[in-house]
């Protein structure tokens, strides 16, 4: 079988149907073509334990795609497919092993009192760190919004901030450098190493130093941001703007190779011998590692094959999905509370330990840093009245003394290990209330969703030699790839990973422009 359409995209992760969305809006006929069974990717939503729990598959929380032209412009008119955010109060609670706790409410000023409990300096540190931040945000959000090459890099928006070379030394500094700096007390330093470490990079590594400032900000702007219904919530909105302007779908085809003709890639070819041909343009949201593999090497060049073979996969996560009766629920002054977040980060020194495990190749099980999730705290509707969906996160390494495949030996000792430090915590959380789980570890992660390469939900390690103008290969960061025709999205290009739609609108903007047409012109529908 073969059929023509105006651009093909491989994948439906959320940052390839963000750039089809935009595409589609300009006039172009778009195919996406999904190798799973459903849309979304990371951005997946799945009756993972019980019929009626609806499990996030991975990402939860949309938080940094809310200060996006995307939904603050509401450019793709993704209000009107029904697409709904909650916003959380408390954002989150942290629990420590001496008994304190500290919880982050939407409320600056309520924060700021919690950690006024432990001192009044680091009370106004984060106070002004806030302030701080708040006043570079706009900034450097529409850096992120800006494909490389199109307008100026973070190091330029910062050094003509006022102030701008503490901010270049902040950006240069890790997250525990700054946080030492501004705090003194352990049980806040190691609520902001936590804090610090949501987007999976380690926090006592160089050029981390603005995940200090920005992770904190953007939860208490927006807290623990939760989709209605369910992660899955934003890929089929996006569907729906896809379809409604005449685009197509297509779930359960895994594309296999890349179709070239002379120097340019034409389309795709398929495992089960179906050929999709493209007039203009293919997108892909194929990991990069993969990708190589699809066409000839010739084809990409020995500098871009080198700079892909030494890709970093970072951090990798081990996930517990529980059906439960009761959400996790912790002791605080005057009675008790049961947030949509919580987490343990332990100690200062346990927090900084998590890159020497790692590196190590350690399943580290002794207190372990979590970070738990219940949505159905906030979002009834996920699961049947009165029953909770419960994930807990931890973070081991993908490889390990004699390969990950020992995952599938050892998977269900981890994940009861974090469950016993939950419950050290919350021990309401008993075995009657459990009804039912599902235990993925970073290799299931992998086999999830090929994406996951070496269980890196985030495409792959943020660390100076993959971020910026470097990502996914230097020379490369502008979404065009090495062969004509051919752009790349998703969490291997820049600005990285997580649920933001930057990638995607990045990549929608590149395309369009090079097609004769702009993002403003789909946005406004003049195209």
């Amino acid at each position: 079988m073969t059929d023509t359409f105006d651009v093909v995209v491989a994948g439906a992760g959320h940052n390839s149907l963000v750039a089809a969305a935009y595409l589609a809006r300009a006039g172009l006929r778009c195919l996406v073509l999904e190798a799973r069974d459903d849309i979304g990717g990371d951005t997946g939503s799945e009756e993972l334990t019980l019929p009626g729990f609806l499990h996030d598959t991975c990402s939860t929380a949309h938080n940094l795609i809310q200060a996006s032209p995307i939904l603050a412009a509401d450019e793709l008119g993704l209000a009107a497919q029904g697409l709904e955010y909650l916003h959380p109060d408390p954002v989150v609670h942290l629990p420590f092993p001496d008994g304190a706790w500290l919880t982050m409410w939407r409320d600056e000023e309520r924060t700021c009192a919690e950690l006024a409990k432990f001192s009044q300096r680091d009370a106004r540190a984060y106070r002004a760190m806030m302030a701080d931040y708040r006043q570079i945000a706009p900034d450097l959000g529409r850096v992120r919004y800006t494909p490389v090459g199109y307008g100026e890099s973070s190091a330029a928006v910062l050094s003509r901030q006022p102030g701008g070379p503490r901010w270049l030394r902040r950006n240069a500094m890790s997250a525990w450098d700054v946080i030492r700096a501004e705090f003194e007390d352990e049980h806040t330093r190691a609520f902001m190493l936590w804090m610090s470490f949501m987007t999976m990079q380690l926090p006592d590594r160089s050029g981390t130093g603005l995940l200090a400032y920005s992770l904190a900000y953007g939860r208490q702007q927006h807290s623990w941001t939760l989709p209605r219904g369910g992660s899955a919530a934003l890929p089929q909105a996006l569907a729906r703007v896809i379809e409604g302007c005449g685009g197509v779908i297509v779930t359960g085809t895994r594309v296999s190779a890349l179709i070239t003709d002379g120097q340019r890639c034409t389309g795709v070819a398929t495992e089960s011998g179906e050929r999709y041909l493209a007039s203009k343009a293919v997108l892909s949201t194929i990991h990069i590692k993969h990708l190589v593999e699809m066409a000839p090497a010739r084809a990409w060049g020995e500098d871009f094959l080198y700079c892909v073979g030494t890709w970093q996969a970072g951090v990798s996560m081990f996930v517990s999905h529980y059906a439960t009766t009761e959400p996790p629920t912790f002791p605080v002054d005057g009675g008790s509370i049961s947030p949509v977040a919580s987490g343990t980060p332990q100690s200062v020194e346990r927090m900084l330990r998590l890159g020497r495990d790692f590196g190590a190749g350690l399943i580290a099980a002794d207190d372990p840093v979590l970070l738990v999730l219940c949505p159905t705290v906030a979002d009834p509707s996920r699961a049947p009245d009165g029953a909770h969906t419960l994930k807990v996160v931890g973070f081991q390494p993908y490889e390990l003394p004699g390969g990950p495949e020992r995952w599938d030996e050892v998977k269900e000792q981890v994940s009861l290990a974090n469950l016993g430090q939950l419950r050290r915590y919350s021990p309401g959380l008993t075995d009657d209330a459990i009804l039912a789980s599902s235990v993925r570890s970073p290799l299931d992660l992998e086999r999830m969703n090929e994406h996951n390469w070496h269980g890196s939900c985030h495409g792959g390690d943020g660390g100076p030699a993959q971020s910026g103008d470097l990502r996914p290969v230097p020379g490369w960061a502008s979404h065009r790839m090495p062969i004509e025709g051919l752009y790349q999205t998703g969490a291997t290009t820049y600005p990285g990973g997580s649920v933001s739609g930057a990638p995607g609108r990045n990549a929608a903007t590149v395309m369009l422009a090079d097609l004769g047409s702009s993002l403003a012109a789909a946005v406004s529908g003049s195209s």
